[in-house]
């Protein structure tokens, strides 16, 4: 069955804007708001450009930008199947297992480390610790719907909280703080952006060079004390942040 059938795919010949375009926009619409399930596959590209009176490069192009964009992945022996829908995660000092639970997203963690570590120059300042005391370094791989979305790399001051391997992994850290009585209240944080490396495209099931977000954030109880310093990487792909900007009057 053509998930696509009772969609409502129209394009405009009169429009500046090209066919392929059009239709790669109501494709990538119908997904965000979850008319095109994760999981669906497309139907055959035939019989949509006939239905739609395209021509099939065209409707191979508007399919292909959307691979591009993650939103569609082709699959040998399958088809052109629907895979879960970019992540867009407000810049606010929020937990990303949180997020990804409010979006229906079914957030996973895998601990990859989790010990005690001297601080580099960089977490040291970050903490308001001496350089070369010790903290503790925990890494994981935050997946959603099985896939890998981000690996985040945090450290922590030493006999702030219990660090349990399985806690870690069914919940977020900012929860676990939570739950210690800790009272989170601000944050400061950097966002940018550069290519994967090899070891970084492996871990996070990205083709070498791929692009990545990245983020280092330290945050702050209600007394002022630093309590986290995060340096985390993300699938572009798969991810994006949000920003509300205001006029200053």
């Amino acid at each position: 069955m053509d998930p696509t059938a009772p969609l409502q795919l129209s394009v405009d010949r009169n429009s500046p804007v090209p066919l392929y375009f059009q239709l790669a926009q109501q494709l990538e619409a119908a997904i965000e708001r979850g008319a095109l399930t994760p999981g669906s596959l497309l139907g055959n590209e035939i019989e949509l450009a006939a239905r739609l009176g395209l021509s099939r490069p065209t409707v191979r192009q508007a399919i292909q930008s959307l691979v591009d964009k993650g939103l569609l992945v082709r699959r040998r022996g399958v088809g052109t199947q629907v895979v879960h829908s970019q992540v867009k995660r407000p810049l606010e000092l929020s937990s990303l297992y949180d997020d990804l639970e409010a979006a229906g997203q079914r957030p996973a963690t895998r601990v990859l480390v989790n010990t005690l570590v001297p601080a580099s120059a960089e977490v040291a300042a970050s903490l308001s610790v001496a350089e070369g005391s010790e903290v503790h370094r925990v890494e994981r791989l935050r997946l959603a719907h099985g896939e890998p979305m981000a690996y985040l790399c945090n450290h922590l001051p030493l006999g702030l909280l219990e660090l349990d391997g399985a806690q870690l992994e069914a919940t977020g850290l900012y929860r676990l703080m939570r739950v210690a009585g800790i009272t989170l209240h601000s944050a400061r944080q950097s966002v940018g952006a550069r290519a994967a490396t090899a070891a970084e495209a492996e871990r996070l099931d990205e083709s070498a060079g791929a692009p990545l977000l990245t983020m280092q954030r330290t945050t702050f109880d209600d007394t002022g004390r630093a309590v986290e310093f995060g340096s985390h990487t993300y699938r572009a792909s798969r991810y994006s942040f949000e920003f509300q900007l205001l006029v200053r009057p």
